[in-house]
Parts: C-alpha cells; sequence; structure tokens
C-alpha cells in the first residue's frame, strides 16, 4: 500500500521529534551547495539535484492511504524550494495534495521561493521553519554558496509572519570559532524576533565523514582551527559530535538570549531535552493530535 514515508527517530542521534512523515520533493545534492551539508552521507541525496516527478502521479493516492492526520515535513534532506522548483512545482503540487486532505506541514527551507505558495500554505495549519545560521554575509557566502541571502531569509520569515503563518528559525549549524559568540547570537536573535518568528532551535556542527578533506582544500587555516576542536569529539552514527561540555557551552549561550527575546526555545540531536521549553522541530504549532503524544 503506498503510504506518505514517516520520519526516522533515531534516539541513538538524541533526536526528541514526534511521529510525523517527511516527504522529499528533490533527491540528490542540494542547489543551494552548503559545504555543512548532513545530506551527502545518503546516497540518494548525492550527485546532481533530481526532481522526483513521479510523485506528480503518486501524491494523491499516497495521501488518500496515509492515517492518521500527522504533519508532513518537506523535507529532511534535499531543500524542497530548489531552484528546479520554479520550473517543476513539484513541492507546490504535492503541498496542494496534502493541504487538501488536511495533513498539518512543517516547510524546511533556506529559500526565498515558498513565499510563491501562501495561498496554499493557508488552508491547513502551517510551520515554515527557515535556517540562518549568521547574519554575516562573508560567512554566510562561505559555508552556503548558492543559498539566498541572510537578509533575503529574514525577509522571507516577515512575509510569511505578515500573513499569519507560523515561522520558526533554525540556527544551524552552529560553528565553534565561526558563528557562536554572544554578540553574534544577541544580533541574530533579536532581527528574528523583530520579523515575528516563534521558536527558534539550535544545533551545533555535527560534520559527516569526508568533511574535513573538503574543508582543508577549501581553507586550511580554518581547517586545522576545527580539526583541534573537534579532536575530543565522538562519533555518534556516521556524525562528529562536539564533546557534551563544549556542546551545552554553546547551547547555553544561545538559549538565554532567545528566551529574553520572548521566544520559544530548542535544541536538535544535543542530548539536552531539559534545555527544551517546546517540540524540537516547530510542529507543536500545527499538531492537532499533540495531547495523544505529550
Amino acid at each position: 500500500m503506498m503510504k506518505l514515508p514517516t520520519f526516522n527517530v533515531s534516539k541513538r542521534g538524541f533526536c526528541t521529534c514526534l511521529p510525523k512523515y517527511n516527504l522529499n520533493t528533490y533527491l540528490g545534492r542540494c542547489g543551494h551547495g552548503c559545504i555543512y551539508c548532513y545530506a551527502v552521507k545518503f546516497p540518494s541525496f548525492t550527485g546532481p539535484t533530481l526532481p522526483r516527478e513521479d510523485l506528480l502521479e503518486k501524491i494523491e493516492e499516497m495521501a488518500a492511504k496515509t492515517r492518521p492526520k500527522l504533519p508532513v515535513m518537506l523535507s529532511d534532506c534535499t531543500d524542497p524550494y530548489q531552484p528546479l522548483e520554479e520550473k517543476y512545482g513539484i513541492t507546490r503540487k504535492c503541498i496542494e495534495v496534502l493541504a487538501k486532505h488536511k495533513f498539518p506541514l512543517l516547510i524546511v527551507t533556506k529559500s526565498s521561493m515558498v513565499v510563491r505558495d501562501i495561498d496554499v500554505l493557508k488552508l491547513t495549519p502551517t510551520v515554515v521553519s527557515i535556517t540562518i545560521t549568521t547574519l554575516n554575509d562573508e560567512i554566510a557566502s562561505f559555508w552556503e554558496p548558492n543559498a539566498p541571502s541572510p537578509k533575503f531569509r529574514v525577509d522571507t520569515l516577515k512575509k510569511l509572519a505578515d500573513e499569519g503563518i507560523t515561522v520558526t528559525a533554525r540556527i544551524d549549524p552552529i560553528i565553534p570559532g565561526v558563528n557562536d559568540d554572544v554578540e553574534e547570537f544577541e544580533g541574530l536573535v533579536k532581527v528574528l524576533a523583530e520579523v515575528g518568528v516563534r521558536q527558534i532551535t539550535a544545533s551545533t556542527f555535527k560534520p559527516v565523514r569526508g568533511f574535513f578533506k573538503n574543508l582543508k582544500q577549501l581553507d586550511s587555516r580554518l581547517y586545522s582551527k576545527l580539526t583541534r576542536i573537534y579532536s575530543d569529539g565522538r562519533w555518534i552514527l556516521g556524525y562528529k559530535y562536539l564533546r557534551e561540555e563544549t556542546r551545552r557551552e554553546i547551547i547555553m549561550r544561545l538559549r538565554p538570549i532567545v528566551l529574553k527575546y520572548g521566544m520559544e526555545f530548542s535544541s536538535c540531536r544535543e542530548g539536552f531535552p531539559e534545555l527544551n521549553t517546546t517540540l524540537c522541530d516547530g510542529t507543536a504549532y500545527c499538531r492537532s493530535m499533540l495531547d495523544r503524544f505529550v
């Protein structure tokens, strides 16, 4: 029976997500080309970006045969608003069908193209989560070379919030020595609060195998710095985690700033659920069945 795929929750990786569905409308390496991309560890998300045109025929049956009406996340690997989306419209077609079947939506993206679909997003409980690692254009252009600028992403959050759509932001990844100082956090959080963000989810950088080799070719100084910082970390499920004390220090620098500005706070895959004030992925705002799980 053809159903929506479920999101893979791994307790070993400190995942605290509640049950939900997950739909990748594109396969292959995301067009944004972020050098920290974790999806490259999965075979389906390497190589060129590929539109899943098969979903145009399957999504109606998948939605009709799937119960219960848990949130559907688009997407956990390849951004659903790829540059190719402008041509293929696969994400829009899928969310039209999901909204018709009353599935709540969680859109995770870096793209300003999401505002194109505001009319559809208003048809069902929706949360849009946009990743903003920094407001510094120079840092962003190095780590996220083909993604929209931080300003475009902030503007996108404001446009969505002004239309009544719940918006959250991911400060992810937090890279030690790059975007983790208090002044940087303060400036970013203040801007996010001003444009209507309801929640901030934070996650420290967890390199996948091969990352440091690639970084050495791009910036040998940064390579030396980060390999030293991560030297006492440990591998968990194919990711290199900072040691626990370092992760906690970073999260605890950010958390009080977020709370000061009146937003909810959560960390993602850090192992500190006691620090969260709400669900890590932002779906507390669109789950009609929340009481069943908490």
